[in-house]
């Protein structure tokens, strides 16, 4: 049966090769680059038939699901200047503007 692993190098060569740094993917919505934590979100919701998914902040995401409705996500669509358009979102964005990329928060609730 084969090793593995070598015996003279339990950790295989994984430790040796540099590892090119990763492209920073920028924020759909803000435009800021990309933590840690990436969440691929459906500008078009799935419910509503979306399959498109784009980079974004986790508080960038709540901060879309807190202010639109599924339907109104739909009628936008990956149009981001129309979700801008909206003050409280378009106030969102110039906030967390000079935030760190991995910059967590609590967002509102949904106004329904």
């Amino acid at each position: 049966m084969a090793r593995k692993y070598s015996k003279h190098d339990p950790y295989g060569e994984s430790h040796r090769e540099e590892e090119a740094p990763e492209a920073v993917v920028p924020c759909w919505l803000c435009g800021r680059p990309t933590g840690k934590t990436i969440v691929w979100h459906h500008p078009v919701p799935k419910s509503r038939g979306g399959r498109d998914v784009v980079p974004m902040h986790p508080i960038c995401q709540q901060t879309l699901i807190a202010n639109f409705t599924n339907s109104e996500l739909q009628r936008h669509g990956l149009d981001v200047e129309a979700l801008l358009a909206n003050p409280a979102v378009r106030k969102f964005v110039d906030w967390v503007a000079n935030k760190d990329p991995d910059f967590t928060a609590t967002t509102a609730k949904k106004k329904r």
